[in-house]
């Protein structure tokens, strides 16, 4: 079936972020051959093919990233990472699942359409490969948005065959404390900036998260801790930062956030005179594999829209006529969304094959069933909205 043997030849086109170049080659050879209208590389690598319905009417987005995490050590897998070989009816590989099975599956999905309906429909048919999505949740996202301008757009991240109708978001929140270095035989004589931090530590954890009914809560969790000089053998370190991971709920804005911890420190300060403290949103820069540099805050905010939305209601019932046991449901990580609803306002929806807790995994997989069915989905969504 074409399906599988695309997800094989994406999966087998090693594609780390910033290293999507050979499955962004592969994905383009299909759009080719199936004679999407227009094949468009932007200036990040991502890879957009278009179709267009013989009609006028609304631009529908499938949103697919090329890049996996890393492998790790190769050897430990039961089967090889890149070679997509097929086991009791599962492709096995980095980025089965996260999520070259669903890129296939939208690509082939679109063909499929365009060819049972020789394009006598109404709108256009978009098909994203994004790179980056691993480290920048949205970010590269900005650009295909600003160049197809969505209607509406449909996450490929795995959902078991679900409509997923919102997320949690992510920030990366940066604490840093300054002090005095001064050599640790006289210790008197500088400020301990890692002291410092941890009453810092000890005080944020007081704080109350924010909460939703649906999403749950905005957790604050510490994921990284550093300090300077480093190594610091005999040395009082001058500096320390601290990594805070945030999940952002809807409506949560980039000063909202900050707000409680802002004013927590404003406390500490008056209370010591020494403390020396900021709070700020990490910032990432990688290089892509077009040359450029893609550089963005690390803020990528929840969303959610009610399950009684219209074009929600009509995939669903499309997808119900055609037997798929579809249920509605939120994503408990953060996807592309996070720049298409959360930022854009675009009615978004997600729906891929497999199950979450497959992602970023050894020995990660999909299973053929899955792959297969979703290519229906995508296929009926299409139908529901390309009216």
């Amino acid at each position: 079936m074409e399906v599988i043997a695309l997800c094989q030849k994406l999966v087998r086109a090693k594609s780390y972020s910033g290293e999507e170049n050979l499955a962004a080659e592969e994905l383009s050879a299909f759009f080719k051959e199936k004679g999407f209208d227009e094949v468009t590389v932007d200036k990040y690598g991502n890879l957009i093919g278009r179709i267009k319905g013989n009609r006028p009417g609304k631009k529908i987005l499938f949103d697919g990233h090329l890049d996996t995490v890393v492998v790790g050590k190769e050897a430990d897998w039961e089967y090889p990472p890149f070679q997509a070989e097929i086991h009791e009816g599962k492709i096995y590989g980095r980025g089965t699942s996260d999520m070259k099975g669903a890129v296939a599956a939208m690509a082939c999905a679109a063909a499929n359409y365009a060819q049972d309906t020789d394009r006598e429909f109404a709108g256009e048919i978009y098909v994203a490969g994004v790179v980056h999505e691993e480290c920048f949740e949205g970010i590269a996202a900005r650009n295909i948005s600003a160049l197809v301008k969505p209607d509406y757009v449909i996450i490929g991240e795995a959902s078991d065959l679900n409509l997923k109708i919102g997320q949690r978001g992510r920030a990366e929140i940066k604490l840093e404390t300054f002090g005095i270095p001064a050599h640790s035989a006289n210790p008197e004589k500088g400020i301990n900036a890692v002291y410092k931090m941890s009453k810092v530590i000890e005080a944020v954890r007081t704080l109350e998260p924010t909460s939703h009914s649906v999403l749950g809560k905005g957790i604050l969790e510490l994921t990284d801790i550093k300090s300077s000089p480093y190594p610091g053998a005999s040395v009082v370190p001058e500096y320390c930062a601290a990594t805070y991971d945030r999940r952002l709920l809807v409506g949560e804005t980039k000063e909202s956030v900050l707000q409680p911890i802002e004013e927590l420190l404003e406390q500490l300060k008056a209370e010591d005179p020494e403390l020396k403290v900021k709070v700020s949103y990490a910032v990432g820069k990688e290089n892509c594999y077009t040359g450029e540099t893609i550089e963005g805050e690390r803020f990528f905010p929840g969303w959610l829209f009610d399950r009684e939305e219209p074009f929600i209601a009509e995939a669903l019932k499309e997808l119900k006529t055609l037997g798929y046991e579809t249920e509605i449901t939120q994503y408990n990580f953060c996807t592309n969304g996070s720049h298409y609803a959360g930022e854009a306002g675009i009615k978004t929806m997600g729906m891929g094959p497999s199950r979450e807790n497959l992602a970023h995994t050894m020995n990660e997989y999909i299973e053929i069933d899955q792959l297969t069915k979703v290519t229906g989905a995508y296929y009926a969504i299409m139908k529901a909205l390309l009216v």
